[in-house]
């Protein structure tokens, strides 16, 4: 008997407040790690109409000018018109970072990096599936296509009306669990006063839905674009925004499971961060290596212990020769999952986190990231 199923997720363009507070804190967290590599960051970001405010904590010998890399990030974004609420020439910066806990240091600074405690408890989650060439679920692949794209086609000039802030939602078909059409593709995107709706949607279905949504396009997709009838007003004008509110958008899109954790502004000891990019990596492994078609891993951790505290791997009965015991354990062979071998692994106290601040932290072939390779076995 067919099964039939849907599944939607959601992106958000650079713009979007949300992601302007992640932006901002992995963009402090890069320019710390350019200066020291030992560097303990968790930066918080909130911003509003006119004003960032950065908080957290911060343990580090460099010296950084936040507000300049504040205000850089702003305009880099495009938020470089005046007239729209929020400009990084005048916005406000405050600045309420202190140091890190020597309670929660002393967990996490050992005699060696194999010895390094984890910093802070928590369980992560890593999910692939053979849907697409990045393994990943098609939904989030997508949505991150029309995100990204919609911001080529502002920053281009393309469509000199378009403004920063942005999302898109997409809504695909599933036969026997296999991608088969978009029924639904929701586009808000903030713009100009003067422009008219019927153009906006007219130009978004013909220059970005459908050549990024491509043979799942069809006579039958139905387009929504701005759906309240105008979108002048956005961004940290229109809504205030905060650092890890998107954490289904930088992850797998609603597929698979999340175990609740941020990204954005933490240095590689917090395994939000580092638990949930090795999470993915195995995952992927598994699923690259012809293990299975789908694969789900969980891993968990203490504040202060090194040894994961349960790891898993579920297959969901797409697995091939191995069961998901014996996968797991041919995992274990080929990889140390304590935190300071996971860093060493993958190179992580490197500033490369800004780029992934926008567009899924997994999935991205655009970037040369440590783990999306498939060279586990």
């Amino acid at each position: 008997m067919t099964k039939t199923s849907y599944l939607t997720s959601e992106s958000v363009t650079e713009g979007h407040p949300d992601k302007v507070a992640d932006q901002i804190s992995d963009a402090i967290l890069d320019e710390i790690l350019k200066e020291d590599k030992a560097a303990r960051v968790a930066c918080e970001t909130f911003v509003t109409t006119g004003l960032v405010v950065i908080g957290g904590e911060i343990a580090t010998e460099s010296y950084v000018n936040l507000h300049q890399v504040v205000r850089d990030t702003v305009k880099e974004i495009g938020y470089v018109h005046p007239d729209i609420g929020f400009f990084y020439k005048d916005v406000a910066v405050l600045n309420v970072i202190h140091e890190q806990s020597p309670d929660i240091a002393q967990g996490v600074i050992k005699n060696s990096s194999e010895e390094q405690g984890a910093g802070d408890q928590g369980l992560m989650f890593g999910y692939a599936v053979d849907h697409t060439d990045e393994l990943m679920p098609l939904p989030i692949k997508l949505s991150h296509d029309l995100t990204r794209n919609l911001a080529r086609l502002r920053k281009s000039g393309e469509l000199d009306y378009l403004r920063p802030d942005g999302k898109a939602q997409i809504a695909i078909r599933y036969k026997d669990n296999v991608p088969q059409e978009a029924t639904k593709v929701v586009i808000a995107t903030q713009h100009t006063e003067s422009v008219d709706q019927t153009k906006i949607k007219q130009d978004l279905t013909e220059l970005l839905i459908k050549p990024q949504l491509g043979e799942y396009f069809t006579d039958k997709t139905d387009v929504i674009v701005n759906g309240t009838g105008k979108f002048v007003i956005g961004g940290p004008h229109g809504d205030a925004g905060l650092t890890g509110r998107k954490i289904i958008v930088d992850t797998y899109g609603g597929a698979g499971y999340h175990g609740g954790g941020a990204f954005s502004g933490k240095d590689p000891s917090k395994v939000d961060r580092s638990g949930s990019y090795v999470s993915r990596y195995i995952a992927k492994n598994v699923v690259a290596a012809g293990l299975a078609k789908e694969c789900s891993v969980q891993i968990s951790y203490s504040i202060g212990v090194a040894e994961p505290i349960s790891f898993d791997v579920k297959t969901f009965g797409t697995s091939t020769d191995l069961s998901d015991e014996e996968i797991r354990e041919k995992v274990l062979r080929n990889i140390d999952l304590r935190p300071g071998p996971i860093i060493e692994r993958f190179d992580l106290r490197r500033p490369i986190f800004r780029q992934v601040s926008n567009y899924g932290h997994f999935g991205r072939n655009d970037l040369d990231l440590p783990w999306e390779k498939t060279d586990l076995f």
